[in-house]
This record gives C-alpha cells, sequence and structure tokens, in this order.
C-alpha cells in the first residue's frame, strides 16, 4: 500500500512554476557543460535523515510523523519502510540511496541474528532497486549508536569491541557488495579521544589503522577484480577533464584579466610613479 498516494513522480516545471511539488531548477536531463543534470549532481537520499530521524533534540522527543512505522521496531517494520523509502526516492527522481547498517536493519541480541536481520531486509532493498532503477551510492555500518562504542569502534581500548566492529564493517561491506554498492564509507563518529591523561595516542592509531587495513583487505577479496578498472579510469577521466577545464581557464583569460585589474592602480598615474 502506498505511503503517499497523493503525490505523483516530481515533476520539472520551470522557474515560473509556483508549484510546490515541482522542481523549478533541477531538469534531470538539461544539459549543462556538455553533461545532464543527472550526471552532474548526483543526488543521493540518506536513509538516516529521510527515514529514522525523528526531529529529536535536547529539549525534548522527536516530532516527525512516520505513519508507516510500528512499534517496538521489528524486521516487518524494517521491511516496509524499505519500500516506503524507495517509494518515495522514485517519486522524487533521486538516482542513489545510502544507509548504515543500522538505519535498514534493527539489532538482534546477537551477531548472528543482527547479521539475520540484515539479510532479510536487503533483500527487499535489492528487490526495489531492481523494481525502480535505484542505484545504492554506498553502505556503512553505524559504529556510534550502541553503547559498546562509547569510547569508539577501531580506537577502543577494549579489544571486544574492536573484534565486534570488525565483524560488522565485515558484513556491511558484504551487503554493500550484493547491493552492487558505488562505494563504502567509513563513519567513525565516537572515534577519537576524550582525555589524553587516559589516552594512548599512538596505540589508538595503531589500532586503528590496523582496523582500516583488515577492511581494505577483506573488501579486495569480496570485489570483483574489474573494479580496478573502473578506478583507475575514473580516476585517469578526472584528471583529464580538470587538464582541459584548466586549459580552458587560461584561453578565456578570465583570470589573467582579473590579476591584471586587481593590480592596475599600479600601471598608471601615481602607482606607476
Amino acid at each position: 500500500m502506498a505511503a503517499f498516494p497523493e503525490i505523483s513522480r516530481i515533476p520539472f516545471e520551470g522557474p515560473e512554476s509556483k508549484n510546490p511539488l515541482a522542481f523549478r531548477h533541477y531538469n534531470a536531463d538539461e544539459k549543462v557543460a556538455g553533461r545532464s543534470m543527472r550526471d552532474h549532481l548526483r543526488f543521493s537520499v540518506v536513509y538516516w535523515h529521510t527515514f529514522r530521524g525523528t526531529g529529536s533534540d535536547p529539549f525534548g522527543p522527536g516530532t516527525a510523523l512516520r505513519p508507516w512505522e510500528a512499534l517496538p521496531d521489528s524486521v516487518e517494520n524494517a521491511k516496509n519502510r524499505a519500500r516506503v523509502a524507495f517509494e518515495f526516492i522514485d517519486k522524487l527522481g533521486a538516482p542513489f540511496y545510502a544507509f548504515h547498517d543500522r538505519d535498514v536493519a534493527p539489532e538482534g541480541k546477537s551477531l548472528s541474528e543482527t547479521n539475520k536481520n540484515l539479510d532479510a531486509v536487503v533483500a527487499v532493498l535489492k528487490e526495489e532497486q531492481e523494481r525502480t532503477g535505484i542505484k545504492l551510492l554506498w553502505g556503512t555500518a553505524n559504529l556510534f549508536s550502541n553503547p559498546r562504542y562509547m569510547h569508539g569502534a577501531a580506537t577502543s581500548p577494549n579489544s571486544e569491541a574492536f573484534a565486534y566492529a570488525a565483524a560488522q564493517v565485515k558484513k556491511a561491506l558484504e551487503v554493500t557488495h550484493e547491493l552492487d554498492g558505488a562505494g563504502y564509507t567509513f563513519w567513525g563518529g565516537r572515534e577519537g579521544y576524550q582525555n589524553l591523561w587516559n589516552t594512548n595516542m599512538q596505540r589508538e592509531l595503531d589500532h586503528l589503522a590496523r582496523f582500516l587495513h583488515m577492511a581494505v583487505d577483506y573488501g579486495r577479496e569480496i570485489f570483483e577484480p574489474v573494479d580496478l578498472f573502473y578506478a583507475h579510469i575514473g580516476g585517469m577521466d578526472a584528471f583529464a577533464r580538470g587538464t582541459k577545464i584548466a586549459a580552458a581557464m587560461r584561453r578565456d583569460g578570465v583570470l589573467s584579466n582579473f590579476v591584471k585589474k586587481r593590480y592596475g592602480s599600479y600601471d598608471a598615474g601615481i602607482g606607476q610613479k
């Protein structure tokens, strides 16, 4: 059942439109500098603010209306939320979405139960991606909400917290790969320290480095070898495009004229004297 039945796909109506449910400037197919706006502006709807944020603040609980939510949170509720999310993203016309593992699926009583919950919701996300053509820009692991991460995850002084975080990132990498995500993000909201008097900074930095190396090594094991080509082609193209832009900037003379005008007062009158 639709969560937004009164809303159709958001159209582009132009600058003169007074319709609050229409784009006035974003036309996905419009070419700007040789590329479509869709390619220039890779808009991604973030799952946590849009579908998990409640609008709470230090002065009170959340006030955002989420009529599709059920209490307590459950896997079935998470599956329904995923379908609502894709209805919204599809009608908005955004090409991407992004999520933390705990945004899309509730944590269980154990790591295995937590992973099972995530797998169940990922199956729905995969179905919705195939149905709509919307893609995952990146996935990540929430290594900050659970109290076990009060002192950080990779930088935690507790080795069990480090190990749990590593297992959580391992799973998040796997589901990001399964959903053909364009990338993976490390979101270290609680990494760091509160007081240097009780912190071995060098040890924490070593732990963080080891954590990242472990994640990269595992990522290489599960990602397709052809991804090496994609990454390098993208990087080389970016430098090539930058070179062309720099050459064009030199040709049009705007910058050189700007500099000349900036010091123009020294080319005549008292400045020249």
